[in-house]
């Protein structure tokens, strides 16, 4: 599969581009809607695509030093794959906390504001490791599964499509969590369900792939992903029951 269109311009990158700007499209029709400051989803993009693609990369970086350490100009080289999502979902949320203590908006909000079109970024972004050849599981030996979308082949060898899986548990994310919106009446909360819904998908099929990042025995993004499922669900248990406790009695 060639990583390249026209044998020019990588796909990894155009995938990245086409996520960013279907985020914009879909939050600047948001923004209208929650009648927020004219032009910020621009705004806010500029402050947390930069952020994100950072944090990815180091993030990356950090827990495959081995393959950066003799080349360090090789760190530039984002095209080539190399981008965890974790840590850009790290990055993007301290500039967006920034951004909402400078626009003086409450960060709950805005990552509510944000959380839709973020899985469906991921859901985009997944496709780069397609053509990157990259991202995928376990071999597949039995040959009646030696097909997409259950194996990809790579190098002559098929192996599970593991970037598919999660680029369709993702897109199945996004739709939950856009067209539930408008129902989620405390801020935060739709965040909260995409650390969940993101965070149960990610931890199973993290443990089928090949190329985990870890720390010593630890995949490191199934530990985080099985950290954020109870941190988040206990958060929103929280919530219900002070919610609870706050309504007036009949």
């Amino acid at each position: 599969m060639p990583d390249k269109l026209f044998g020019i311009f990588p796909i990894y990158a155009l995938l990245i581009v086409s996520a960013v700007i279907m985020a914009v499209i879909l939050c600047t029709r948001e923004e209208k809607r929650l009648s927020l400051p004219k032009d910020m989803t621009i705004e806010l993009a500029l402050w947390l695509v930069p952020a994100a693609v950072v944090g990815a990369r180091l993030y990356y970086v950090a827990f495959q030093w081995d393959l950066y350490q003799d080349n360090l100009l090789s760190i530039f080289q984002i095209w080539n794959g190399g981008l965890a999502i974790y840590g850009g979902v790290i990055g993007g949320a301290i500039a967006g906390f920034f951004f909402s203590r400078k626009k003086k908006l409450p960060f709950a909000m805005l990552a509510d504001f944000v959380a839709p079109v973020l899985i469906l970024g991921q859901a985009i972004g997944r496709w780069g490791n397609f053509f990157n050849g990259e991202a995928y599981g376990y071999l597949v030996e039995n040959p009646a599964l030696q097909f997409f979308p259950f194996a990809v082949s790579v190098g002559g060898q098929w192996h599970m499509a593991t970037f598919f899986y999660e680029s369709v548990w993702d897109f199945a994310g996004f739709m939950l969590l856009w067209f539930n919106r408008k129902k989620v009446k405390q801020p935060g909360n739709l965040f909260l369900w995409y650390l969940i819904w993101y965070g149960i998908g990610r931890a199973f099929i993290e443990g089928l792939r090949t190329d985990s990042l870890y720390w010593g025995p630890i995949r490191v993004s199934q530990a985080l992903s099985l950290l954020m499922i109870i941190v988040a669900g206990a958060w929103l248990i929280i919530r219900a029951i002070r919610r609870r406790k706050a309504a007036p009695a009949d």
